[in-house]
């Protein structure tokens, strides 16, 4: 595990930190790629976090969102604290078993989930699967399977 010290920057509205050259390199060569997101996992001032390394705008950046320091937005230009390296664990999300069972009913819709980009499915399955009631999963499979179908919206998109 690496740690260093970093002044939180801003992009847009996104906080974020830069990471010292050696430091990303040895992420890098321990996630065997040089693009695409780098799971990674840490701690920022002593809390622990759970994040994704990502390239932007030509630079690899981290991203220091609210879960992992409080009021981050409001704190652009302070020195954190941040241990980092990379994160070998699993971080699937398990089909919701009634989303599993709508898909497995209906061939149309199973096909046209099973075309879509992975992480348009993966967005599909995170959001039914944070659902809190099993009211909010029972209408949200049915509108999801509607739109697999052609019919309507889901998550704020069209087919």
């Amino acid at each position: 595990m690496a740690i260093f010290r970093a002044e939180i920057e801003i992009i847009g509205i996104n906080p974020y930190v830069l990471l010292p050259a050696e430091i990303l390199q040895a992420l890098l060569e321990k996630a065997g790629k040089h693009k695409g997101k780098i799971p990674i996992k840490g701690q920022v001032n002593g809390l622990p976090y759970q994040q994704t390394l990502v390239k932007y705008a030509g630079e690899w950046r981290l991203y220091i969102n609210m879960a992992m320091l409080k009021d981050s937005p409001r704190r652009i230009g302070e020195e954190i604290e941040i241990s980092i390296e990379y994160d070998t664990s699993d971080r699937s999300i398990p089909m919701h078993p009634a989303l599993q069972a709508a898909l497995e009913g209906d061939v149309a819709a199973l096909e046209k989930f099973e075309s879509l980009s992975p992480s348009r499915r993966v967005e599909i399955i995170r959001y039914i699967s944070r659902l809190k009631t099993e009211e909010s999963v029972e209408r949200n499979v049915a509108r999801a399977i509607r739109f697999l179908k052609g019919e309507g919206r889901f998550v704020g998109r069209d087919i």
